[in-house]
């Protein structure tokens, strides 16, 4: 579930524990659930033991971890992936844990309760070509730039904001909440939008990630995401349409918020003031 806000967010909690400070120890935690996918192997994560954290950076949906060895690791928690500074919501579910200088305080840990999320060691070159595949920044895309890659694809708009080598960062809650805030149907095409609506889904997809991150994240009725310090996130409360099929939609006040189906994810909007 993890999406733009809840990573950044995530980055931000472990920023205190680990950014400036020397790798003392990298442990792989045994683990009897599913493996998670780590490259090339955990045998060469060693390599970078003993270099310092030179800084932290959020890429799309995941977060990158560079160090002066010149190597980076790239942690993409997917659907149940937390990187924390505190006990984790389960021990038997924690992969990974980074102990830097400073201390028992300056530990960083990943857990993953369905062993989805990955974690790669990374070298200039192979970060390179991960930044090539990914579109730009849901933040810092311009409508121009928007529109011009919308009107490359006739899919439809709601899983066209899912494609993460079009724009780097949204997911399929915010997608809809996006739509809904600028009432546009899920279901149009992408390359049919016209100018002024894509200024608004730029506009909107700014605010509404900016807000999420403010309150950071959402923490939906599964309890799956946590903050760093393992604490619920607070943008739930101000979700519109999002798992919220069969009420009353808050913005027109007398559609009814619909969900379906798209490209295998649900979708939630309200058909009666999105167009």
């Amino acid at each position: 579930m993890p999406e733009l806000p809840e990573v950044e967010t995530m980055l931000r909690g472990i920023q205190s524990a680990c950014e400036g400070r020397q790798l003392r120890e990298l442990q792989f935690v045994p683990c009897t659930r599913r493996p998670g996918p780590v490259y090339p192997d955990r045998a060469s994560f060693q390599h970078v033991v003993g270099s310092r954290l030179t800084g932290l950076e959020r890429l799309g949906k995941r977060i990158l971890m560079h160090f002066d060895c010149e190597l980076c690791i790239v942690v993409e928690p997917r659907m149940t992936g937390l990187m924390l500074v505190t006990a984790p919501p389960s021990t038997e579910h924690l992969r990974i844990r980074w102990q830097f200088s400073g201390g028992a305080a300056n530990s960083v840990l990943f857990w993953d309760r369905r062993g989805l999320g990955t974690v790669s060691l990374l070298t200039p070159m192979e970060l390179d070509a991960l930044r090539a595949r990914l579109g730009p920044d849901a933040l810092g895309i311009n409508a121009e730039e928007f529109r011009r890659r919308l009107k490359g694809t006739r899919r439809a708009i709601k899983p066209a904001l899912l494609d993460q080598q079009l724009v780097a960062g949204i997911g399929n809650l915010y997608a809809s909440e996006i739509l809904h805030v600028c009432g546009i149907s899920p279901r149009r095409r992408s390359d049919r939008l016209l100018r002024r609506e894509v200024a608004a889904i730029t506009e909107a997809t700014h605010e509404i990630l900016q807000l999420a991150v403010r309150y950071e994240g959402s923490t939906l009725n599964d309890g799956t995401y946590r903050n760093a310090l393992n604490q619920d996130g607070g943008y739930q409360n101000h979700h519109r349409v999002y798992d919220r099929a069969g009420d009353l939609c808050p913005t027109c006040r007398e559609g009814t918020i619909r969900r379906i189906v798209q490209t295998q994810r649900s979708t939630f909007y309200c058909p009666r003031c999105q167009h």
